[in-house]
Order: structure tokens, then sequence, then C-alpha cells
């Protein structure tokens, strides 16, 4: 599968933006199928870049709104429109939206959508790419129980993606899929034919605090009891901030470390960001679900971490480049908001990190984002589990 990047800053005259776009690819060959993906900042008329790409283009687009955006030698880019195409003629592509969806009619919507994708694929899906909205309110679906209905109908092929993000606001948040928009629904692309994804998962977490927690009573996203303890009770055991409801900027850099135990022995080590509190029932609501029975405790994070932990992935990254004989030219990657936040002034560290390495022909696009869809190993058998993050870097290469 071939690949290319287009970059521009022009979100008002969207004319322009394509022509833009337009001449940075104008010496891409397209190959039989080809697959356009689109992040841009959450001021840009979608309807109207789209009517301006699919004037030139009939392969299908999709994407979604980012806080910002990563790319290959331009790097991070926190305005803009961001453009990759992947083509080729043995690979296949398969994209759709759900309607909008809520918690009582989730499954059945994504379950028709997948069907309908599956059944115009020639052979089997290799993979799931993905984009979603972030959970803001109980009648909305949890990351988590979105990803578990993809896992269950794709029979358990890789899924990666990530949650649409805005400037903080929580609202202006968009997923698309050609001229369909949505917010509360999900975007489903399958990938079938020659590919062979891999997956790289860098959470920056090295330091968590002595004390762990077993979760004793929890639905989807809300802890109640840790132990014997309600959640607010153990928070104020320890120090820790209780004295209001809205809770997320004051622990964005300290994420929880949930840690989920399967049958055959495997464990895996997730983070989760806290959201807020429920002072009269002494609950805590996350970004992301937590099971009950996983074991928590509170990591300790730091710049230098998120940086150089980044670092040590592309490591990995370029080895499998160089060992491929060529098969690897596309990245796509995705990065939580918080780390953005962890950064500080240095926001572009992590691009940084992979920018003056990447291989002239290999293609990057990324975005800081609510959330990562990607696959993780287990601790003992290496049997790879689908799962959403918190608080991660995650890398596909296909």
């Amino acid at each position: 599968m071939d690949s290319i990047v287009a970059y521009t800053e022009e979100i008002d005259d969207l004319e322009q933006a394509a022509s833009e776009i337009f001449d940075q690819v104008k010496n891409f060959k397209l190959h039989k199928n080809s697959l356009g993906i689109l992040f841009f900042e959450e001021e840009t008329d979608y309807p109207e870049l789209y009517r301006q790409l699919s004037a030139k283009w009939d392969f299908p687009i999709v994407g979604c709104t980012a806080m910002a955006m990563l790319l290959g030698r331009e790097g991070f880019r926190n305005l803009g429109i961001s453009f990759m195409i992947m083509s080729g003629d043995d690979c296949f592509f398969s994209v759709g939206i759900t309607d909008d969806f809520n918690i009582n009619d989730y499954k059945e919507k994504i379950e028709n959508t997948y069907r309908s994708l599956e059944a115009a694929l020639p052979d089997r899906p290799k993979l799931v790419l993905t984009f979603g909205e972030m959970v803001q309110e109980d009648i909305h679906v949890d990351a988590d129980y979105v990803l578990e209905e993809l896992d269950r109908l794709s029979g358990h092929i890789p899924v990666y993606g990530a949650i649409a993000s805005d400037g903080f606001s929580f609202g202006r948040y968009r997923i698309f899929c050609n001229d369909q928009i949505r917010k509360h629904g999900q975007l489903i692309v399958l990938i079938s034919g020659n590919v062979e994804p891999k997956f790289y998962h860098i959470n920056s977490i090295n330091n968590k605090a002595t004390s762990s927690f077993r979760v004793t009573e929890s639905k989807r996203n809300i802890v109640y009891r840790l132990g014997q303890d309600t959640f607010v009770d153990m928070l104020r055991k320890q120090d820790m901030n209780v004295d209001k409801n809205m809770v997320l900027g004051d622990y964005i850099l300290s994420p929880f470390v949930a840690i989920k135990e399967y049958p055959n022995g495997d464990h895996v080590e997730v983070a989760r960001t806290l959201s807020y509190l429920d002072q009269n029932v002494g609950s805590a609501g996350f970004l992301g679900s937590i099971p009950e029975d996983a074991v928590m405790s509170v990591a300790i994070i730091s710049r230098a971490d998120v940086q150089t932990s980044v670092a040590r992935g592309f490591d990995q990254v370029y080895e499998d480049i160089r060992n491929s004989n060529g098969r690897y030219k596309t990245i796509l990657c995705s990065t939580c908001c918080a780390r953005f936040i962890a950064l500080g002034s240095d926001t572009d560290a992590e691009a940084k990190a992979y920018q003056t390495r990447l291989p002239e022909d290999v293609s990057l696009i990324g975005i800081y984002s609510y959330g990562e869809f990607c696959p993780v190993k287990g601790s003992i058998t290496g049997q790879r589990y689908n799962f959403f993050h918190n608080f991660t870097f995650s890398i596909l290469m296909i």
C-alpha cells in the first residue's frame, strides 16, 4: 500500500485549501483502490471542504476534527487541515458511518453498519479503523462498549482508531464519512487484502504510587467502591483533591492505572483519566470503563517520560520498517490530549521524536485525541487484545 500526506493552514478559503492539497499530491499515483483520511480543526466548514475534494476524487474520504495534528516531516501542527491518501491494487476499503446512537440502540446500529460494510468486501477484513465520540452523559456510549461490539462483530481482528477532539470545548468535535457528519455515531472502515498491520502502544507511565486498590463495585465508566471504601473516601484518605465534582483538570496529569486480568493468566495495564466525582454517592467517573475486580493505582506522569517514551517507541517502528523489505510505507498515530498538556510549552516534543528519522518513502499522519483504540499484548501469552486507552501514544503501521 502506498500513501502520501498533504497539509494546509488555510481553513477560511476552502477552494484555496483544496487547491493546495491537490498540488501537493499531484505526482502521487492512485492505484485501483484508495481511501482519504482527513483531520481538521473544529472551525473548518467540512461540507464545503468535502465538496471541493469530491469534485476531483471519487474515492471515500473519512476522518474527524482534531485539537492538533501530527504529520511526517511537518511535525506538530495545531491549526489547519491534514490529509492522507492510502492507495493499493491489492487492498480493499469499505467505509460507513452509523446513525447517531445512544446506550439503548448502539448495538443494533453498529451491527447494521458493520454487516453492510463486511458484505461489500471481496474477502474477510484484516483491520477495523474507527473514529467516534467522547462520553459526556449517561445516554452516550462508552468507547469501551463500542470497542467490545466491534471486537465481537469482527471476530477479534485488530481495531485501531481514536476519539474525535476539539479545542477542549468537549462539544464541537465531529466525525464524518463522505458527505455524512455525526456527533454521537461511529465511523467504521474495514480494510482487507494484502495488509499486515502492526501496532505499538506507548503509555509513558514509568512511575506509580505504592498503594493499589481492587475495584469492588463499578458500572461502565463509574467506580463506586475500592475495597470497602467509596472512591471519594479513598481519595480523601490519600490526601487527594475531593473538594469539587468536575476534576478532569485536576487529575489529567495523574491518570489511574487499571490492571485487567484474564482467565488465561494474562493481564493488561491501561490508563484511565478521572473526570468527575459524585460527592453524594462517593463514586468517580472516568473517560473509559473500569471492570470490577480490576486493580487500580495512581500514575505519576512527567514531561520527560512523555518525550522519551515516544522516541523509544519509534526506535522499534523504524527497526520494523528496515526489516520489512519496503512493505510498510504508511503510519497512523493517535496521542492523548492529556499528553499535550503534560508537554507544556514544548508542544512539538512528540513530533521531534520521529520527525528527523522518518524514511523518505514513509507517510505519517496523526491527531491529538480524547482517547485511543489500539490492540495491546497480554503479559504472558503475548495474545493481542483490542483496548481503548487514555494517556497513550498509539501507532498503526500498514
